[in-house]
């Protein structure tokens, strides 16, 4: 596969069009447990104000093979690809090379990544550090405001740090810049009911409303056990009438619930 596959916008398809992405998280620490991965929630939440749904995560370690094979397959399903990790100074960050390798582009230095590393870090600049201006060809930067090191943009690839708060300042720094549907709407609902007594109401909720989602996370504590229920749509409408079935729904069958979560 070349880097054309990249490049290509998504297309839109008229206004109920929903636009996809899917996060490839890097890293032997996390595989081997040492280090929890904290972006996932993060990215989604945001790629949802964006309007854009995040529909698939892969976890996998730091192997060429491996970081190339997932993100051709996001690609190919995709409209947008995220990666977290392995983009740092040190030799077992790879991701750049993988993703290179994988699209069939050589890796180059982008001239403004040197120059913003070594204003970064003046005299201090060494070999290592500039590993992190190394891009795949055509690659544009992606600023980070925490430490200067750039995120990389490859059409409709984008290749992030693993660091929470540095992922999170380059993804402030693509705020409105994706072209996306209608943002995700939640709103939930919450009751003392275990959700196994009403799994069939939910699926009748869910039937009734099209274009609502309905999930059903339980909890138990106080000694008793409980559900919220939480709903989604991109339909402001459709998703307030859902709401009140379901109120309405619990209380007929003698269920205490509120709207909020438990």
């Amino acid at each position: 596969m070349d880097g054309e596959g990249t490049s290509a916008a998504p297309q839109a398809n008229g206004a109920d069009r929903v636009w996809t992405a899917a996060l490839v998280i890097i890293g032997d620490e996390i595989l081997s447990g040492r280090t929890q991965d904290a972006n996932l929630a993060y990215l989604a939440r945001w790629l949802n104000i964006q309007g854009i749904r995040l529909k698939e995560a892969r976890v996998v370690p730091d192997e060429m093979a491996a970081i190339g094979q997932a993100v051709t397959a996001c690609l190919d399903a995709h409209d947008y690809v995220f990666t977290t990790g392995g983009i740092g100074p040190t030799h077992d960050d790879i991701t750049v090379d993988a993703v290179a390798q994988a699209l069939g582009l050589p890796v180059v230095l982008h001239p403004e990544a040197v120059e913003v590393l070594t204003r970064y870090y003046g005299d201090r600049i060494t070999e290592a550090r500039l590993r992190m201006a190394r891009v795949p060809e055509g690659a544009e930067l992606i600023a980070n405001p925490e430490t200067g090191a750039p995120g990389i943009r490859l059409g409709r690839l984008f290749i992030l740090a693993g660091v929470p708060k540095i992922t999170q300042g380059m993804l402030r720094g693509l705020d409105g810049k994706l072209a996306g549907g209608l943002p995700v709407k939640a709103r939930a609902v919450g009751a003392w009911t275990p959700e196994s007594r009403v799994a069939d109401l939910l699926a009748g909720i869910q039937r009734a409303h099209e274009g609502v989602q309905v999930g059903s996370y339980p909890f138990w504590r106080e000694g008793r056990g409980g559900a919220n229920f939480v709903l989604r749509s991109v339909d402001e409408a459709r998703l307030a009438a859902a709401v009140e079935a379901l109120k309405a729904a619990l209380a007929a069958d003698g269920i205490e619930a509120q709207e909020g979560e438990l």
